[in-house]
């Protein structure tokens, strides 16, 4: 994989308050990379610090192997909180002032429009627009000149259902077409939508990273039914490698260890004498994975 941003030790304090604490990271090109933590957690700072617009108080990063200079940071596009525009301007004016500020050519405008399918909307004022379509347009910001690189901080913020899922289309999309996407939320659903790979932050250290399901899903929670539920859960606790076994309703849930799966058990309940009448893997749950991480 070919690296494109190392995030080396960075600290960042802001009086009393560490923000960020000896954080390091390793981004690789094509990869939805989601910082993911609670509010707090040192990911807007960790954004800001990466995207140059805070200094870390120790540490470094680089980005492509290199510090990046001003004229560099053109190859990165970024929303960081809060897209601002001028309200009575319309859509197109609104990017047009953008290509002045950053050197990009006029024509971009029409290109970014369409890519967050806002062209029908071109000539609207910005002050008539949803917040979906405020962080749409703000995300056609990013993307004038092209760059290989999205930083995005909570593009979902606030929005609706059909607001969220029209922002994570177009970063699916963007990504299919050989974007490097970094954002940051603490949206767990929408990270394991949208993102293939994880960084979970609290209170400014990093708990762990990783590929998303490897970080968030390392265990496989299984389902059994069985006619004598009580004498189930006890067979149950006897067999290595069950452990969080819980009667829901008419079924049993529990997890299962690395290594072990569902043959694994059918078998080890077949030879204490219990005959399931259903057994299979649910999807783990991953807000409760989450939860047990940032505990």
């Amino acid at each position: 994989m070919e690296e494109i941003l190392n995030i080396n030790s960075i600290s960042k304090r802001y009086g009393k308050v560490k923000a960020l604490n000896n954080v390091s990271l390793q981004i690789n090109r094509g990869e939805i990379y989601g910082i993911l933590g609670p509010n707090g957690s040192g990911k807007t700072t960790t954004l800001g610090v990466i995207l140059g617009v805070l200094n870390a108080d120790s540490g470094s990063y680089c980005w492509n192997g290199k510090t990046p200079s001003k004229n560099d940071r053109k190859n990165i596009g970024s929303l960081l909180e809060t897209p601002n525009f001028y309200p009575y301007l319309t859509a197109r004016q609104n990017l047009s002032i953008a290509c002045e500020v950053k050197e990009v050519v006029q024509s971009e405008v029409d290109r970014v429009l369409n890519v967050v399918d806002l062209i029908n909307r071109a000539d609207s004022k910005f002050k008539t627009f949803s917040l979906g379509m405020k962080q749409r347009l703000a995300i056609a910001s990013a993307l004038l000149g092209n760059p290989e690189t999205l930083v995005l901080d909570e593009p979902t913020n606030g929005l609706d259902p059909q607001g969220i899922a029209e922002i994570r289309t177009i970063i699916l999309d963007l990504a299919k077409n050989g974007k490097t996407i970094i954002m940051a939320s603490h949206i767990l659903d929408e990270v394991e939508k949208t993102c293939t790979h994880v960084a979970v932050l609290k209170l400014g250290n990093l708990l762990t990273y990783g590929p998303i399901q490897s970080v968030l899903n390392n265990q496989e929670q299984v389902l059994v039914v069985s006619e004598n539920l009580d004498l189930l859960k006890l067979t149950l606790a006897q067999i290595d490698g069950v452990s969080n076994i819980k009667q829901i309703k008419d079924k049993v849930s529990l997890i299962l260890a690395k290594g072990k799966d569902i043959s694994y058990l059918n078998s080890a309940l077949f030879d204490k004498g219990i005959a399931v009448s259903e057994i299979g893997v649910q999807d783990s749950d991953l807000e409760a994975n989450f939860l047990e991480l940032i505990k």
